[in-house]
């Protein structure tokens, strides 16, 4: 009888389905509680893919705790109907299950329970399907590097010019002025060399014949769309168009190659960005045109310009795709 009578501090009911339930009621109080989960529809649809889970788990007597990687997996390979499996379906699910039950056992002073994480590693196509979440947080220039790149282009022989790039040369001046428009207007390099000369606005400018907005055509996978452009990066570009003009720089690109105005190539371009980075001084210049982008949108959220309007400013199909800089703007970030 000693053999089949359970010990009394067992954890006999632990497949129960109260111990699946309340994991799950104590882990979104405390996301409500911290702010993190405030939508009735979230919690909905969370308690609903937990509620599937525990009766599937219960009905074949399993823990929260003891839950394998195997197990989990036949879990999410069962689902059909309106649950029909996807693979951002299965990396939600294994993402709320990794933290309930890990905020569980922190709860319990017990190990945490790693199968959902193993198995994420596992499966590729489910550990990417959220890719826009998981990806780092953008980089972006802080103020004081921001305000040392903005004084240098404007005039390279305050800054760090010394370094080897050339002043006088009219490509000199295109390199700075393309490299404004990117800090200053959000401009993508391809943005750059589809940019024209009839789509630079200075009707409507409070500052006369000052270049204030940019009208960008269609190219790839971008739409066409206007896009603001700094007051600053706004005088630098007058003196380019007006150097363009005075040198008699032919054909219809803002940015062109030659003075015979042949488009600028996507090698030579990078290439041109990337030296005036490093002349003046910003870090990273391999990688540092997207992260002067990522500083425009995140200047003019802070600034408290709609997310649609920055969207469409960047080109961007929803606003969905800013969510990166809004985890930026949470933090205490110190952005230009």
């Amino acid at each position: 009888m000693q053999g089949t009578t359970p010990d009394l501090f067992e954890d006999v009911d632990r497949a129960a389905p109260r111990h699946w339930l309340e994991a799950f009621e104590a882990w979104r109080l405390t996301r409500e509680a911290d702010g993190t989960m405030r939508e009735a529809s979230s919690v909905a649809v969370y308690r609903s893919m937990w509620g599937a889970l525990t009766a599937w788990c219960v009905a074949r007597g399993l823990g929260l705790h003891t839950l394998s990687q195997a197990e989990l997996n036949s879990y999410l390979r069962s689902r059909g109907g309106s649950d029909e499996l996807t693979p951002r379906h299965a990396w939600r699910l294994l993402m709320l299950f990794d933290a309930v039950a890990s905020h569980r056992a922190r709860q319990e002073e017990r190990p945490p329970n790693t199968a959902a994480q193993a198995l994420l590693q596992a499966t590729p196509a489910w550990r990417y399907a959220n890719a826009a979440d998981r990806t780092p947080l953008p980089e972006h220039l802080h103020a004081a590097e921001a305000r040392r790149l903005v004084a240098w282009l404007l005039d390279p022989g305050t800054g760090t010019a010394d370094t080897g790039a050339s002043t006088g040369d009219w490509q000199s001046l295109r390199n700075r002025t393309a490299v404004a428009l990117q800090l200053g207007a959000g401009l993508t390099p391809g943005d750059l060399r589809a940019a024209t000369l009839d789509g630079v606005a200075t009707d409507g400018a409070r500052s006369a014949g000052l270049p204030w907005k940019i009208r960008l055509p269609a190219h790839g996978n971008t739409p066409a769309r206007e896009a603001p452009i700094a007051p600053w990066a706004g005088r630098l570009l007058r003196r380019w168009i007006e150097t363009r003009q005075a040198l008699a720089i032919a054909g219809p690109c803002l940015f062109p190659a030659t003075r015979t105005g042949r488009p600028w190539g996507k090698v030579a371009q990078y290439n041109a960005a990337r030296s005036v980075l490093a002349a003046a001084g910003v870090s990273d210049p391999e990688g540092g045109s997207f992260r002067l982008r990522h500083t425009f949108a995140l200047r003019q959220l802070r600034r408290g310009s709609a997310p649609e309007l920055v969207a469409q400013w960047l080109g961007l199909a929803d606003t969905a795709a800013l969510a990166r800089y809004r985890r930026v703007l949470l933090a205490p970030a110190d952005v230009v």
